[in-house]
């Protein structure tokens, strides 16, 4: 993951409401009373998923400008105060016990070693616990966009199959956004834009996304410009894994 995100439009997509609204009916039946939250952003999605079965959710954000934003968020009351921010990677968060359920909500496509990432994240968590990926869809609708704002790759199916981290097995799988997906192919064929423009991100949120969510069943969840996917540990880390996570030392990045 890139230490400094060098993307510009979470401020953007913050306004996505009816997306995150859609994302959270899929996602927050898993979700479990300790979270862990890679790659967290600005925090966009978490007012969306942060229940009352929450008793801690840990924002694990890279990138320090955005650490120090979402600190700010949580102390101003626009985020929950049982959130708290841990900066830094993985490797840096240090022996903090195992969470029910680990987010990589758009983020495992700006991994390059996402098998890697994977399987650190799966020996963070409980038996029994979610590890839940959404990710940006079909390599050929890879563009500009994705370019600018860090994308290694989009996933299908399969290569997320590919992925299975140890001691997971992948429960469910859905393609979603089946309208939007014909927006991205636009994009990818005509216009080749880097960046959204307000006017084009409110259209899909407030029209396409809404279509999507009737339209996604029709398909089977077969068919969409996102995929998410949801791996359940079926046991514990192992005590070898265990042990090296908590001797680490914790390594912070200044800046």
């Amino acid at each position: 993951m890139n230490l400094c995100y060098p993307g510009t439009e979470l401020e953007l997509f913050a306004t996505a409401t009816n997306w995150k609204r859609y994302i959270a009916a899929l996602i927050t039946p898993y979700i479990g009373e300790r979270v862990l939250d890679v790659g967290a952003g600005i925090g966009g999605h978490v007012p969306f998923l942060c229940r009352h079965c929450v008793r801690e959710w840990v924002c694990l954000e890279p990138d320090a400008r955005l650490a120090s934003r979402l600190a700010r968020r949580i102390a101003d009351g626009e985020l929950p105060a049982l959130c708290r921010v841990s900066t830094g990677t993985l490797d840096q968060l240090g022996a903090s016990g195992l969470f029910s359920t680990v987010l990589y909500l758009d983020v495992l496509e700006h991994i390059a070693e996402d098998q890697k990432e994977l399987a650190k994240a799966a020996n963070r968590l409980t038996a029994g616990g979610s590890l839940i990926v959404l990710a940006p869809a079909h390599q050929f609708l890879f563009s500009a966009f994705d370019r600018a704002i860090g994308h290694y790759r989009r996933y299908s199916a399969s290569s997320l199959r590919a992925l299975a981290p140890p001691g997971c097995h992948l429960a469910a799988w859905r393609m979603l956004d089946s309208a939007g997906f014909f927006a991205s192919l636009t994009n990818r064929l005509l216009l080749g834009s880097a960046t959204p423009s307000t006017r084009q991100v409110a259209f899909w949120d407030k029209v396409l996304v809404p279509a999507s969510r009737r339209l996604d069943p029709l398909f089977g969840y077969h068919f969409g410009k996102s995929i998410l996917a949801r791996w359940t540990a079926t046991q514990l880390p192992s005590p070898a894994a265990t042990n090296a996570r908590q001797n680490r030392p914790v390594q912070c990045r200044s800046g």
